[in-house]
């Protein structure tokens, strides 16, 4: 079990160049991969997402890359003719919208972005490898992270699970002898009214069916606790198990409150309101697991 949130980070030098991977998580419906790089690394986005993915379920995941490289190392210089057309395109605009004299040198149209490019294959395969070496190492740290958090959420959950249980458990004990209590005081309540008259026990039976029908509460019972049971099977997986959870918390929270709305007695109406607390409790913790 691991949590989605972590933190990793990674520092990579290797001849001239330099490499810092940070990579952030918190928690997210979905797995959302948010990168930023300099521009010159624009073309790994994909390659980096897929790495992470490789052990990322879910989460919203912030990466922050920076790059060095100092100096061009056995690397053609060539012209970026497609920019430097869109350069002197804008500038034509310009002059004629502003009417002001925007003449410009080589030197100046050479400083500007991208203008000037390194071709070099090589060296473009050797940044691809090593950033995404730096990338799964910040990863790893990440995924170290998370597990440990994971664990102790786990923990938590167990024994939260346990006492979920025990709650639930209660129910049988306030339910023994309640379809008896009602039809004693039903027949004293009867009687009250009746006085010397004899009482029909026909239709004394028929409410006491009509009310242990409407009262009673073995299937959402048999439910919470196949509930419970299949949650405390879940925690035991190694794969991510975050969603499911959700959804069976969804549904232990719906049996309690059918329970609830067929109680007419006050301490089962106490032990409703405890245990959606406690369904509430675990929920808020489920919404951190991956």
């Amino acid at each position: 079990m691991k949590s989605m949130t972590g933190y990793g980070r990674a520092n990579l030098e290797i001849e001239n160049r330099s490499y810092q991977v940070e990579i952030k998580s918190v928690n997210h419906k979905y797995c959302d991969i948010n990168i930023k790089m300099p521009k010159e690394l624009l073309f790994l986005e994909n390659e980096i997402k897929k790495e992470i993915t490789k052990y990322v379920a879910r989460g919203k995941i912030d990466v922050y890359i920076a790059f060095q490289e100092q100096g061009i190392n056995n690397s053609a210089i060539q012209l970026n003719k497609i920019a430097i057309e869109q350069y002197l395109q804008e500038i034509q605009k310009l002059s004629q919208y502003s009417q002001i004299d925007t003449k410009i040198n080589v030197a100046e149209l050479l400083r500007l972005p991208n203008v000037m490019q390194a071709q070099n294959e090589e060296v473009g395969e050797n940044v691809k490898q090593e950033l995404l070496s730096c990338v799964n190492v910040a990863t790893m740290r990440l995924i170290e992270m998370r597990s440990k958090e994971g664990e102790e959420l786990r923990k938590d959950l167990e024994k939260r699970m346990i006492q979920l249980e025990e709650k639930q458990n209660e129910f049988y004990a306030l339910t023994t002898g309640l379809i008896e209590d009602f039809v004693v005081k039903l027949r004293e309540r009867v009687k009250e009214i009746l006085q010397e008259q004899p009482i029909d026990e026909t239709r004394i039976a028929t409410e006491a069916v009509i009310f242990a029908d409407k009262s009673s509460i073995e299937e959402e019972l048999t439910r919470l606790k196949s509930h419970i049971e299949q949650a405390k099977q879940m925690l035991k997986e190694e794969k991510p198990v975050g969603k499911k959870m959700d959804f069976l918390i969804q549904e232990m929270n719906r049996e309690t409150n059918t329970i609830g709305s067929k109680s007419i007695k006050l301490e089962i109406t106490n032990l409703v309101i405890t245990i959606k607390t406690m369904l509430e409790d675990i929920r808020e913790q489920i919404q951190n697991i991956e």
